[in-house]
């Protein structure tokens, strides 16, 4: 049980603590960011040695067959071990980041007592095995839970358990990739979905602090460095439209597939949670032997790729055996992000347009890495559907701040070809799918009140109107509105302008309905 009376989170002061905010949560963001910075540091680390064991152990097996056998056992005794865990704590199956967007909602209620360890280790083995899964996503979810440990250690209300989970996960972002801005993009722009200064700067301190707790032990040098060059001049800007097309296209061809993929490892009535998992797991002792290239996250296929040494034919066989290794892992539920996987792929799609651009095109070979580049961000975004935080991410990973201008433009025409295929973001999509399997019960309301603010679009329902001409939730209550520096007392003649911040309180067992309805009618009007 969380202490406190029921009064210390009365409406009265939840309302003054609400003024104090910024403040409070700037001092609470740091502490969130010391912690997750420090638990998503310890995980970096085993996984890294998950990684240098696993080579070690398949460069033995490949020179002894006995040896081969018996990592064959032990990876059927791993995939039993990881599927005792998904079994006993469901979230943490898959990259966890949207069971962090459902907690958000209101919609999931995880427990971080039980997430926390499962996920680690779940997290770990599976990389040790050589599963084809990123340290991204559950560096997010990790650092979530570890916002909401905080927040329950210091018996926080709800409203700022979300502030403090959105401050773990862009901590836990920040640390896994030693990118402190893309970590306060993904969790405003996917996570909270929403841009108020209170949660920017809590977000940023907490950000900034996990990462530079990470870098004093992992160092402060980009993740990638491979060498970029310069920026490609404009008449070779319509290679890089091209490209964003094909990126398009293929993010959303990834995200039907990796709904596909999870939907017969959810169909078949022969496989449960570990029996799901013999699959992958035997992919990957076979692939270790033949193809060990691609295990893992596959941080080096982007340096090859970038080096601009690998023939077509080999870049293609490489991302085909990527893509398929990739959906077979994450589609069975395994403890594991598909954030750095799916970077890889778009590198080597990248790397194997500009190998037949400089063949058959009259592309620069010069430019090849340039293209593995632009490729990675084009890709998340067409995936993701988060422009801003796959460039920023991008920028951050290789320190490459010459690109702005042509990574800006892939990811917008990726963004633009996959809108236009009509693709559901992955997380979006994946998130939808969770409370579907759930049947979307909600959590018991507490009685506690939650604040919670969104911003008014242009074109949207609610531009332009007076306050009592809106329709507005039941269960709902308008508190105010912020509006450049200042916050207006809501009155029934006052109008409401593209850029108001509105902050409604409401019964937590009304929020998820209300965040719905709030984000719709706020939002830009689709023609």
């Amino acid at each position: 049980m969380r202490g406190g009376s029921s009064l210390e989170k009365d409406t009265t002061h939840l309302m003054k603590r609400a003024e104090r905010f910024k403040t409070i949560l700037t001092a609470e963001g740091f502490l969130v960011g010391a912690v997750a910075g420090l638990v998503v540091l310890l995980y970096r680390v085993i996984l890294e040695y998950a990684g240098k064991g696993m080579n070690k152990v398949l460069e033995y097996a490949r020179q002894e067959p006995f040896a081969a056998v018996l990592w064959f056992v032990a990876l059927f005794v791993i995939a039993c071990i990881v599927g005792k865990l998904v079994k006993y704590e469901p979230m943490i199956s898959g990259s966890g980041i949207p069971q962090v967007e459902g907690e958000m909602m209101g919609k999931l209620n995880q427990v971080w007592q039980r997430v926390l360890p499962a996920k680690f280790l779940g997290g770990f083995l599976s990389l040790f095995a050589g599963l084809s899964l990123g340290r991204e996503g559950p560096s997010i979810q990790i650092g979530a839970m570890t916002g909401k440990a905080v927040s329950q250690t210091l018996d926080r209300g709800k409203t700022e358990e979300k502030y403090l989970i959105t401050c773990g996960a862009s901590a836990g972002l920040a640390a896994a990739f030693h990118a402190p801005l893309a970590g306060v993009m993904f969790s405003l722009e996917e996570i909270h979905k929403n841009f108020s200064v209170s949660v920017l700067i809590s977000v940023m301190t907490a950000s900034i602090t996990a990462d530079y707790i990470s870098s004093q032990f992992m160092g402060f040098q980009p993740v990638f460095q491979f060498d970029v060059g310069t920026e490609m001049p404009p008449q070779y800007y319509w290679h890089i439209v091209i490209l964003g097309v094909i990126l398009g296209i293929m993010g959303a061809f990834y995200n039907k597939m990796t709904m596909w993929v999870q939907g017969l490892y959810l169909k078949s009535k022969k496989l449960n949670e570990t029996t799901r998992l013999f699959i992958p797991f035997f992919l990957a002792g076979v692939l270790g032997l033949v193809m060990p290239q691609i295990l893992g996250s596959g941080h080096a296929l982007i340096d090859m790729a970038a080096e601009g040494n690998l023939m077509l034919t080999s870049l293609l066989i490489l991302f085909a055996a990527k893509f398929l290794f990739s959906l077979i892992c994450f589609g069975s539920g395994a403890p594991g992000g598909i954030f750095f996987p799916l970077l890889v792929l778009g590198a080597l799609l990248g790397g194997a347009y500009s190998t037949f651009a400089v063949q058959y095109m009259g592309l620069d070979a010069s430019y090849i890495s340039n293209m593995v580049l632009l490729a990675m961000a084009g890709y998340f975004t067409a995936i993701v559907r988060a422009p801003i935080t796959g460039i920023i991410l991008i920028f951050e990973m290789t320190g490459q701040v010459s690109q702005m201008l042509s990574m800006s433009l892939v990811s917008i025409v990726a963004y633009l070809v996959a809108s236009a295929l009509k693709s559901e973001p992955i997380y979006e999509s994946l998130l939808s799918g969770l409370l579907k399997r759930r049947g979307e019960k909600l959590p018991e309301g507490t009685g506690e009140k939650i604040l919670q603010e969104f911003v008014i679009c242009h074109n949207s329902l609610l531009q332009d109107k007076m306050i009592q001409q809106i329709e507005w939730p039941k269960n709902c209550l308008l508190v105010s509105i912020k509006r450049g520096g200042n916050e207006l007392i809501p009155k029934g003649r006052t109008i409401l302008f593209p850029g108001d911040v509105l902050v409604t309180l409401t019964d937590e067992k009304d929020a998820p309905a209300v965040y719905d309805y709030m984000e719709e009618v706020c939002a830009e009007k689709k023609e």
